[in-house]
């Protein structure tokens, strides 16, 4: 397949070939396109973040399974490389912003496409307030402040609030704050990492094939209690999808960005290994971390090993980590409400599409930021910050799973055939079929109630946090999709664009002929 042409005179540059396609698919070129190969990467690298992931998983790994977690950790890897084989095919043919909701409505309907661009966004918003409340102990933490709830709160408000301003002035002063996280991630994971496995172990690698009697918690079934952290590990490796959201903003982005979503997924995937196994190795006592007596094991191993000098450097390192994480999954956030709003589809859609003068999806920023900031609330009460991670590992992989169905559902109808740079042909339907899999085990595991995984005595809504939290995102979605029908209202944003001499789609129901995979694609 080659690429559109340009609609005007040939120039021969980049920029007009990006936004030719753009165009075609029936957008204009609103957001600045300046992002390389290298700036997408870094924006997925910085979401999913190695210290984010190691520091929510292994505590919680490691009193469920004892030093055998690990394990679930390549495993969930393998599988999160079917969901990008997916993405990757959908992302070299439909380069757009918002992800989720753009290939449902092109692949199964607008109502399909409508409901998974819902259910994607609020797991990205609920999922920067997880992040930003995260990340408020490590401030308090650099200036030896015991925090209260209410003061978590707030700073964690001041954090997301922060992050709003640096995404306000535009995609390059984004990526030069992820490429600031980006330094911070390679000392506080890939140099430590490495120098507690070479220098600083205190077991040997047979540490790995045992579990303390952690499975006592699990009512003494191993495999319940591998169950168990293969649910926690997914928080791990979710993210590679911003570089999806910054589509838009990224030059040559149907080669760019499934090259940079395979580079970010794997080079986070392959630290968040290295440094699980190294801060086990090196830590004094793994059975003390088994009975919740070390709640913090990562900085335990590293102070043990390098000293108490060691202890602010790595807070402030940590810390710097975990902001670039929010920046860039808040500037995610932003674009995907963005790309529903400028379709009309999102509730006050006229006012959350503005772009302002830097380029930047400003309106999307603001709402994005508001609801974000709403689910702090929930942080007030200690205990209760717990069902906000459960709901936004189950809402995050819920997505995975709609997309890859709609996929191989489109294949299977004959009614998509993959026309971009990506077409991996039969090879393409059966790892489809095995991302669908995949995923649904994962949504049903994350889902499924656990007290294990709520702190002790904590209410039975916390235990079923990840059902109640997804089915409730869903549920309003339903009500609003049949109340407004908001799938119906594009035709009519796409209308009003044309009266203001924007392109239209060409097709009915606003698909262009690029992007009907049938008409575009190629043999495989």
């Amino acid at each position: 397949m080659t690429e559109p042409s340009s609609a005007g005179p040939a120039t021969g540059t980049a920029a007009d070939s990006d936004a030719a396609r753009l165009s075609d698919l029936g957008y204009t070129q609103e957001l600045s396109r300046s992002l390389s190969v290298l700036g997408n990467i870094a924006v997925g690298f910085a979401v999913v973040s190695p210290v984010v992931a190691l520091y929510a998983v292994s505590m919680v790994g490691t009193m469920i399974a004892g030093p055998a977690w690990v394990w679930a950790l390549p495993i969930v890897l393998l599988g999160q490389c079917l969901v990008v084989n997916v993405y990757a095919e959908l992302a070299s043919q439909w380069p757009l912003a918002g992800g989720p909701y753009q290939w449902g409505r092109r692949l199964l309907g607008p109502s399909f496409g409508w409901m998974s661009g819902w259910v994607w966004q609020f797991a990205v918003m609920f999922g920067n307030t997880t992040v930003a409340y995260l990340a408020a102990p490590w401030v308090f933490a650099l200036i030896g402040v015991t925090p209260s709830p209410g003061a978590m709160v707030a700073v964690a408000a001041a954090i997301l609030l922060t992050c709003m301003l640096v995404n306000a002035y535009g995609i390059k002063m984004l990526s030069c704050f992820v490429s600031l996280g980006i330094a911070a991630e390679a000392v506080a994971s890939v140099f430590v990492g490495c120098a507690l496995l070479l220098f600083f172990r205190d077991h040997g690698f047979s540490l790995f094939t045992e579990t303390l009697g952690a499975e006592a918690l699990s009512g003494g079934s191993t495999s319940m209690a591998f169950l168990a952290v293969l649910a926690v590990a997914g928080w791990g490796f979710i993210g590679f999808d911003a570089c999806v959201s910054t589509a838009e903003e990224t030059k040559n982005a149907g080669r760019q960005v499934p090259r940079a979503m395979w580079w970010a997924l794997l080079g986070v995937g392959l630290v968040v290994i290295l440094n699980a196994m190294a801060v086990a190795l090196a830590h004094p006592a793994p059975a003390a971390v088994v009975a919740g007596e070390d709640l913090d094991p990562v900085t335990t191993a590293v102070i043990t090993a390098f000293g108490s000098w060691s202890d602010k450097p790595f807070v402030a390192v940590v810390l710097v980590g975990f902001l670039a994480c929010a920046m860039a999954s808040q500037g995610g956030a932003a674009r995907g409400v963005y790309s529903l709003a400028r379709d009309g589809v999102f509730p006050f859609s006229r006012h959350v599409r503005k772009v302002n003068r830097r380029q930047a999806p400003i309106g999307g920023l603001i709402a994005s930021t508001a609801v974000s900031c709403g689910g702090l609330l929930l942080g007030l009460n200690a205990t209760a910050i717990g069902s906000l991670i459960a709901f936004g590992t189950a809402a995050t992989f819920l997505p995975f799973f709609l997309v890859s169905l709609a996929a191989l559902i489109a294949r299977l109808r004959g009614t998509w055939v993959p026309s971009g740079h990506i077409r991996l042909g039969r090879r393409g339907t059966f790892l489809n079929v095995l991302a669908v899999l995949w995923t649904a085990f994962e949504v049903v595991n994350v889902c499924w109630p656990r007290a294990v995984l709520a702190p002790p005595g904590a209410p039975w809504y916390q235990v079923w946090a990840g059902l109640l939290g997804t089915g409730a995102v869903i549920g309003v979605g339903l009500v609003y999709l049949l109340a407004r029908k908001p799938q119906n209202k594009r035709a009519a944003a796409r209308a009003g664009d044309e009266q203001c001499g924007e392109p239209t789609a060409e097709r009915s129901g606003g698909q262009t002929a690029e992007e009907s995979g049938v008409l575009a694609a190629e043999p495989s």
